[in-house]
């Protein structure tokens, strides 16, 4: 199979001003490791779920695992993962934890990505 070539330029020519503003605007180190673990834990189908559940209400984990055709540790694994970077929050309610996203900006990372899709 010939190498394609389409997203190379002709010549070899380096701009250095857009090289110089693009590290000036550079994310820090800190909050590049941080995104993209928020991308890599959306690039799992069971997470995306839940959180696609967890968008329209609370669930707990025996709903989710229900909803999932999962086992409650499963679930469980998730969530905590999920709990780790901030994408979900939990409270109880006597012997029942409820989780739900942790804020709006989750569900419209989510929507505006499905709307970047169906376009």
């Amino acid at each position: 199979m010939p190498k394609q070539t389409n997203d190379l330029c002709d010549c070899r020519l380096i701009h250095r001003q857009a090289v110089e503003e693009a590290r000036a605007s550079a994310l820090a180190p800190n909050e590049t490791a941080s995104l993209a673990q928020i991308f890599k834990a959306l690039a799992d189908g069971t997470r995306l779920k839940i959180l696609w559940a967890l968008e329209k209400q609370e669930m707990c984990v025996c709903d989710l695992a229900a909803m999932l055709g999962l086992t409650e540790s499963a679930v469980s694994h998730q969530l905590r993962l999920l709990r780790n970077l901030q994408l979900v929050s939990n409270r109880r309610n006597g012997v029942v934890l409820y989780y739900r996203l942790t804020d709006n900006h989750v569900s419209q990372l989510i929507n505006i990505t499905l709307e970047h899709l169906r376009d």
